[in-house]
């Protein structure tokens, strides 16, 4: 009954009413936009981190993972030691480098891994076959594009460019044996990977059993902080570093995203409780006298009250619902364009859609809808009923 009489109030002004709707449709759509802003990059990251299991990257001492060109030697000895941890499991060789591959109008520049394709996290295969044989090499879409070549085909391929010799250290035909997405890299970014002991051979002595970054899977059960407590004691020459240090660090410097969400945010729920609020007290004082006339023939105070608080509700869930569609809507949107930054990995998600904002933007409006029908309810109830009636009269 109170639902039905709700509607029927909302309908007396069908234009006011569709207006309010609106305005609650456009705060839902930005605060739920916020609510995923300040979760999604983060959950993001870490979902990027963990596809593949490893929840621990060495990179050299004092660097972050391909922050420079710094490279670790005894590349062997070191997993030696890491093998001697019984709660590691697999390990990841990985050796970053510039690939040249000289044409006649110019020459392609990608990024080149060398991997253990057993045991690889950087890449996911999409036709062909891993790079298990010593000549071959895998591509992403980008430079298979670039060079215009198919799987099968053999492509001249050199690394060490020295400027002032203009010359190469090392040069190899590798044949492309598939192609691949790179978990780890920016969007258009040309990449490739190749046996981690071929990258190696043809920079030759200056990168022999040398790698970039070594990355560590933790056994079940085993604590991966402690394990990566243990590497910084065990293996100085190596800077550590867990998932959850790389998501605490990404949180620092991604403070901001959150801190502009949470205002965003509450200017939204603001907005939205305002609108609610003004179109609730209007509606109110409209019917103050009919207000009078249902509390003279005996309804109570709280149906009056619960009646009108309905009319909030009511308006805030319809505005929730159309405000979730618009809100996925451009949160794809802003995030094709954040998306695009330079040097982000193309993995990474500004908004991510989760459940779970869903129900806390829509449980925030709800209880806005609440609180935004409470007082001007209770106040017109509350007015004396005699006099009520007489001034609307008059």
């Amino acid at each position: 009954m109170r639902l039905a009489l709700a509607v029927a109030a909302l309908r007396r002004r069908p234009s006011r009413t569709l207006l309010a709707i609106l305005g609650v449709t456009v705060s839902a759509a930005m605060l739920l936009d916020m609510v995923m802003l300040a979760s999604g990059m983060r959950e993001s990251f870490r979902s990027l981190l963990t596809a593949r299991g490893f929840e621990l990257r060495l990179a050299p001492r004092g660097t972050l993972p391909f922050d420079t060109d710094a490279t670790m030697g005894d590349a062997g000895a070191i997993t030696a030691t890491l093998r001697r941890n019984p709660d590691i499991g697999a390990i990841s060789p990985v050796l970053g480098a510039s690939l040249h591959m000289p044409r006649a109008d110019g020459t392609l520049t990608s990024v080149g891994l060398g991997v253990q394709a057993n045991v690889q996290g950087d890449y996911e295969l999409l036709e062909g076959t891993d790079p298990n044989a010593p000549d071959a090499m895998i591509v992403n879409d980008d430079l298979l594009r670039a060079l215009d070549a198919r799987i099968g085909d053999t492509v001249e391929v050199a690394v060490g460019y020295d400027p002032q010799l203009r010359s190469f250290s090392g040069r190899r035909a590798l044949i492309v044996s598939g192609r691949a997405r790179f978990f780890y890299l920016s969007r258009g970014q040309r990449a490739a990977a190749l046996p981690l002991q071929t990258l190696q051979a043809m920079h030759g002595s200056a990168r022999r059993d040398r790698v970039s970054l070594l990355m560590v899977a933790v056994k079940p059960g085993a604590d991966a902080e402690v394990v990566r407590e243990w590497v910084a004691r065990e293996v100085p020459a190596a800077t550590a570093i867990s998932t959850a240090t790389a998501i605490a660090q990404v949180d620092e410097r991604l403070s901001y995203f959150r801190q502009l969400s949470v205002i965003l945010g509450a200017v939204s729920l603001g907005v939205g409780f305002l609108l609610v609020t003004t179109l609730v007290t209007v509606s109110v004082t409209e019917r103050i006298g009919e207000i009078a006339v249902m509390r003279a023939i005996g309804v109570s105070k709280l149906h009056i009250v619960q009646q009108i608080v309905v009319e909030g509700v009511a308006i805030s869930a319809a505005g929730a619902v159309a405000g979730l569609a618009l809100g996925l809507v451009t949160a794809r949107y802003l995030n094709s364009i954040l998306s695009a930054f330079p040097g982000l990995p193309m993995a990474i998600d500004f908004f991510l859609f989760q459940p779970r904002s869903a129900w806390t933007a829509l449980g925030m409006l709800a209880l806005s809808g609440i609180a935004a029908g409470i007082y001007p309810a209770w106040r017109g109830a509350s007015l004396p009923i005699a006099e009520t009636l007489r001034r609307d009269a008059v």
